[in-house]
């Protein structure tokens, strides 16, 4: 297979730290590492010994240091406990980043909305004075170790705040988008229980303020018998209401202004970060939710610094001179990586918004110009509609661009001539990067490189320190085969412990849930359910999508479940049953999320149905939850296993015009029979000229 083409490469790779960590290596264990896949075959092959170096050569502050790296052959599962024996913070490591010589006055942090007016920028000094009245403020209102303090926030400076007061105390932070609806937000918050949050007075977005007091209202009244304490209104937008007096009037709860919550720290009151164990938990992220509730998934402290520290560090080149945009909900992972770049010293542009307000496509390139922008990070379905409307950035002459270093894209594939566009529309010298992962690993799989070129339709690499393969989708549970030819398309798995695995899922049969979700497919082996081929040549990774029932709509990652939930708790009375999969064929830019319901006796499928099914959804998930397609079943019904598990792998694979593969047993295969008829008729109705 020829080589894909190449668009990039560093013009100086060894000024970088990735070339400077490989020649610390070679140095300390006399070895002759000259390349990437040199230093990356040495690191999986030497896992204790690498995740040390990274330790120490990217600067982990720490009260205590570790005893040993990890116990040797230590298996995937049950999690290793990495770095036992050390004791440290993960705000200290943020606020205070070691390997890194940060001005207290210089900007730390520059909050940005639609609203240019409302730009708002925070130096280190104020950023870690509000972190010690914040955290002075929850450790008074009882917040201590392992409690849970969540975030119905948009991506802020106060939401910044709240999360490393959280991690100051050793509690637990949760992050969840305002633009979710309340089933979505108590879903996953009921869940966990927290004792305290955080929540916006209102949002803008699309050029409209949206406020946030009803939604807010209904969620603390279902979380106050669940052990809510104490709300904190972030009045994100002035002349809207906060809703205190509502939340008040609720009994038994404490709400109070982000303001005010500040100013019951003393002020005196020092900054003291609780040193803990690596493995003491951080952040709560949420799963698919492909069957049931969304899994809470718990992230360990230096788990998740390691590894961000080892991408932001090494593969991403940032230092103190760095600015980072990462266009972002908190929700996403993407919020918890791009907030680790304060570790490295570099500053960082919080937007909240629609990416195209309020200077239409162009809006996101005029604030990278005028802020000076070194590291923008986005989704690909941003990427590829600059590239249907053949938006340039770089041919406008009122932008200055030259600041820009680096574009990350993930949440979906990057088309291959959308790697070619953003060449043309950015400056050439950008490394555009391609990157994958996971909220399961809050952290990247695949990853940029300077030490390699960029080329099209392919990820760079694969990460340091994570082993990976690519194992045959038919393979049996307890044989795994590796794909034949080495460039064919398979399961994306990870053969060695990695520090930012999960600890556990929150709650009852926690352990049990993690095993599941990422060891019962192949036992011992990290499975989440990629579909990737690996170039032999490059070792560039070309992601496929997902091999399971996930959903990615525009990068957005849920779970058919969720859909599910909302059709039993609103529709109950007309739909039977539903099966919602993802559909994205070769042509296709994006996945299309589709939803097929089985009505119940004495009710039929109407227009008037879709319309209230889809605009329930968006109420109560969010917009882009909305499926593309909703239709009624067949006469066969929803495709189902003989234990009655319905099959929705089968059906994403045909509508997506792949072979259908499935271990399963298929109890009423007409139901199959049925979905490639629709498929082959949509087909040629799309063909069709309008």
């Amino acid at each position: 297979m020829t080589a894909a083409a190449e668009l990039w490469r560093h013009s100086s790779p060894e000024g970088t730290q990735m070339y400077k960590f490989m020649n610390h290596v070679n140095l300390k264990y006399g070895l002759t590492l000259n390349d990437y896949p040199s230093l990356y075959k040495w690191s999986v092959d030497n896992v204790g010994d690498f995740w040390g170096e990274v330790w120490h050569f990217a600067g982990i502050k720490a009260s205590k240091d570790f005893d040993e790296v990890l116990p040797s052959d230590a298996p995937m599962f049950p999690r290793p406990d990495f770095f036992a024996g050390a004791r440290l913070n993960f705000a200290e490591n943020l606020l205070f980043p070691a390997n890194a010589e940060v001005d207290e006055n210089a900007t730390a942090v520059i909050t940005a909305t639609e609203d240019a007016s409302h730009l708002a920028e925070t130096s280190w000094a104020d950023l870690r004075d509000q972190v010690r009245r914040c955290s002075n403020a929850l450790r008074a209102a009882g917040v201590k170790e392992n409690s849970v303090v969540a975030g119905f926030v948009a991506n802020h400076v106060q939401a910044l705040t709240a999360l490393l007061s959280a991690a100051t105390l050793g509690a637990i932070w949760t992050g969840i988008s305002p633009d979710n609806g309340v089933s979505a937000v108590l879903d996953r918050l009921v869940q966990i229980r927290p004792q305290v949050l955080f929540s916006d007075n209102a949002t803008l977005y699309n050029g409209k303020s949206w406020s946030g007091k009803a939604k807010t209202l209904e969620v603390v009244a279902a979380l106050k018998p669940h052990g809510l304490k104490q709300v904190v209104i972030v009045s994100s937008l002035p002349n809207m209401e906060d809703g205190l007096d509502e939340i008040l009037a609720l009994g038994d709860i404490e709400a109070t202004t982000y303001e005010a919550f500040l100013k019951q720290s003393p002020a005196n009151q020092p900054l003291v970060f609780v040193q803990l164990p690596p493995s003491h938990p951080l952040y709560v992220l949420y799963s698919s939710g492909t069957t049931g509730l969304p899994k809470a998934i718990v992230h360990t402290a230096a788990g998740t610094l390691l590894q961000h520290k080892k991408e932001l560090f090494l593969h991403c080149s940032l230092s103190p001179a760095s600015r980072m945009l990462y266009y972002t909900t908190t929700s996403w992972m993407m919020h918890h990586w791009s907030v680790s770049s304060l570790s490295c010293g570099a500053s960082l542009v919080l937007y909240s918004g629609s990416p195209f307000k309020p200077n239409g496509y162009l809006s996101l390139p005029i604030l990278i110009s005028s802020l000076k922008v070194t590291h923008f990070g986005t989704s690909a379905a941003y990427l590829t509609t600059l590239e249907a409307n053949n938006i340039k950035p770089i041919t406008d002459p009122s932008l200055d661009l030259s600041s820009l270093e680096a574009i990350y894209s993930t949440a979906s594939p990057l088309p291959p001539s959308t790697f070619s566009f953003v060449y043309q529309a950015f400056p050439p010298t950008i490394n555009l990067a391609s990157i994958t992962g996971g909220t399961d690993i809050i952290s990247l799989f695949g990853a940029p490189c300077p030490l390699l070129p960029v080329r099209v339709g392919e990820v760079q690499c694969a990460g340091l320190g994570m082993a990976i393969a690519v194992i045959d989708s038919s393979s049996d549970s307890d044989n795994p085969v590796p794909v034949s030819p080495a460039d064919a398309p398979g399961d994306l798995v990870c053969v060695k412990p990695f520090p930012c695995q999960p600890l556990t899922f929150f709650g009852q049969d926690g352990q049990e849930k993690y095993r599941k979700a990422y060891f019962e497919r192949f036992p011992g082996i990290w499975h989440h359910g990629d579909f990737v081929r690996i170039d032999p040549a490059t070792g560039g990774l070309v992601m496929l999508g997902r091999s399971d029932g996930v959903l990615k709509p525009a990068g957005v990652r849920f779970g058919s479940a969720e859909i599910y939930n909302v059709l039993a708790r609103f529709f109950s009375q007309e739909v039977e049953e539903a099966v919602c999969v993802g559909r994205r064929r070769e042509i296709d830019r994006d996945e299309a999320v589709c939803l097929f319901v089985v009505m119940k006796e004495g009710h039929k499928f109407e227009e008037g149905l879709r319309k209230k099914i889809a605009d329930t959804i968006r109420r109560e998930l969010s917009a882009r939850h909305v499926p593309g397609v909703i239709e009624e079943c067949g006469p066969a019904g929803v495709p189902k296993t003989g234990n009655g598990k319905k099959i929705e792998v089968a059906v994403k694979q045909i509508l997506s015009g792949m072979q259908v593969k499935t271990n399963a047993s298929v109890a009423n295969p007409e139901a199959l029979e049925w979905f490639k008829g629709w498929a082959a008729q949509r087909e040629m109705e799309e063909r069709l000229p309008n």
